[in-house]
């Protein structure tokens, strides 16, 4: 993996307490969605089998609403959220965008699945902590 890149999930709601809770009450009547948000997180908090995967990466891998995401990693998302994005000094692009997402119904070991092969595609090289670290 470069040693120069972070990855960078952008979820589909705001961070603000009111735009918590108008999300989460939306999503549990099926008026918000964010497959991303779906992959990380429970009902109520962050799901345990995502701890350890974001944990086990060779890699940063750190998340923000859109509403606080930074300038760059909302201009590559084009204002398409969910979104993981890679950046690095030099650049920031998206690595998987919300149709990506979307297609693993929340899903944690597919996201990881998908994401090391999107990363190796790009030439990025693997985000997975090899066995003999």
């Amino acid at each position: 993996m470069r040693s120069d890149v972070t990855l960078i999930g952008v979820y589909d709601a705001d961070s603000t307490t009111s735009g918590e809770i108008r999300y989460w009450f939306s999503a549990r009547f099926g008026r918000a969605h964010c497959s991303l948000c779906e992959i990380t997180h429970g009902v109520f908090r962050e799901k345990s089998e995502w701890r350890v995967i974001r944990d086990a990466l060779a890699i940063q891998f750190t998340t923000f609403h859109r509403n606080d995401a930074p300038a760059d990693v909302v201009s590559a998302a084009s204002g398409r959220f969910p979104v993981v994005v890679a950046r690095s000094v030099s650049e920031t692009f998206v690595v998987l965008g919300a149709e990506d997402l979307e297609s693993l119904n929340g899903d944690s070991r597919r996201f990881l699945a998908t994401l090391e092969a999107a990363c190796v595609r790009m030439g990025l090289g693997s985000i997975l902590l090899s066995e003999d670290s």
